[in-house]
């Protein structure tokens, strides 16, 4: 049987909802949806979407890294922001990070996010490859 692997970042919201941070399930790993909260649960980055993208890559990378995995190994991001309008400040940060893995990415706009200074959140898929 794939040996499974949950990954936690300390947010207070982990626990008490019921997921983890990442899953890696044998070469794969999902990272959950990421908002720039810090594990206190204080929202980094009030109105700065292109901080919030920085503050949440950063942590995804130390999940993916936690899973065994690396920002390399990212085949799809899924960006959710509150003001499309802003799209570039989020792109450009997702480009200091991906800018030659280039994953497949999506990103739309949404109603809202848990808390209103919440501008961005972030999910990603990686596959590990077979000689790591």
């Amino acid at each position: 049987m794939t040996e499974r692997k949950n990954i936690s970042s300390g947010t207070p919201w982990e626990k008490a909802h019921g997921y983890s941070r990442a899953v890696r399930i044998g070469q794969t790993v999902h990272v959950s949806g990421t908002t720039a909260s810090d594990e206190q649960g204080n929202v980094i980055g009030i109105d700065d979407p292109h901080q919030q993208t920085i503050y949440i890559l950063e942590k995804i990378q130390r999940a993916l890294e936690e899973a065994g995995a690396t920002l390399e190994d990212v085949v799809r991001t899924r960006i959710f922001v509150t003001d499309i309008s802003r799209w570039e400040e989020v792109a450009r940060a997702h480009a200091k990070f991906f800018g030659e893995i280039r994953p497949a990415s999506t990103l739309v706009q949404v109603s809202g996010l848990v808390s209103p200074e919440q501008l961005v959140e972030i999910e990603v898929e990686a596959f590990i490859g077979e000689d790591e």
